[in-house]
């Protein structure tokens, strides 16, 4: 009898502790949830403000600028909403992915340009496509591309060096996206691609500053799962981090599977 006192006592404060700990993720999702999006929702009504108030019609060079400001916020509102879809569809399986034979070099060179234009520091690409093709959805890759070089660029120093590179195995297309950023601690990289965990790293260390509610890595990781491929990170603090992504090719095998 007191050995199963004992036992149900344990397990008892272990679901307590397990009860509490989710009901704290809860509340750092929420709080880091409505702060990314309390920023846009911001610049878009005082857009709107700007517009109303009619200050800038006859300033049609700054009315451009921003109308594309509040065009680029309802985007990023728009993404947001698309990657928490997304990730409940590939968690329950409802999600398929178009695969086909990708050509890399467009869609690295056209995330590139974009990421040059609109960051806020310099950003340096090194480019290095020993594979030239990808057997992936197109969409959904360029979405994962373009979710790791935005990590890259927003963890990062003053000047950002961002290194992206290809090759093929016998099995699988290798695509590894590298920085020179602030770097992840090894127990951050252990939970790194779980749902929300930004929102309790955030808790834990405010060095960064960077918003977010841990969606995108998460996204990354189902995304990559969804094209039976995997992702790894390798990453040491104040150097580098670095993602390598495994994309299986379409081998007579998979076709055959198909």
């Amino acid at each position: 009898m007191t050995s199963l006192t004992i036992v149900c006592t344990v397990y008892q404060i272990k679901l307590i502790f397990k009860l509490n700990k989710i009901s704290q993720i809860r509340e750092d999702f929420s709080y880091a949830m409505i702060h990314d999006m309390k920023t846009p929702l911001s610049t878009i009504m005082m857009v709107q403000d700007m517009l109303e108030s009619g200050r800038i019609d006859s300033k049609p060079e700054i009315k451009k600028k921003f109308m594309n400001i509040a065009k680029s916020e309802t985007d990023h509102l728009l993404t947001l909403t698309n990657k928490i879809l997304t990730i409940s569809k590939l968690e329950n399986h409802k999600l398929e992915m178009n695969k086909t034979e990708v050509e890399l070099t467009p869609i690295i060179e056209t995330l590139t340009d974009k990421f040059k234009a609109k960051a806020q520091k310099p950003v340096n690409f090194t480019i290095s496509l020993q594979a030239k093709t990808a057997y992936a959805d197109k969409d959904y890759l360029d979405e994962v591309l373009s979710n790791l070089i935005d990590n890259a660029i927003k963890y990062s120093k003053e000047s950002v060096e961002i290194h992206i590179t290809t090759e093929e195995s016998e099995r699988y297309t290798i695509l590894k996206v590298r920085d020179n950023g602030l770097g992840i601690s090894e127990a951050d990289q252990k939970v790194i691609f779980q749902k929300y965990e930004r929102a309790a790293a955030a808790k834990r260390s405010r060095r960064n500053g960077a918003s977010g509610f841990g969606l995108g890595l998460n996204f990354v990781d189902q995304v990559i799962k969804a094209h039976e491929g995997r992702i790894f990170v390798n990453s040491t603090e104040g150097e580098f981090t670095e993602f390598t992504i495994y994309l299986p090719l379409d081998t007579p095998n998979n076709r055959h599977n198909r």
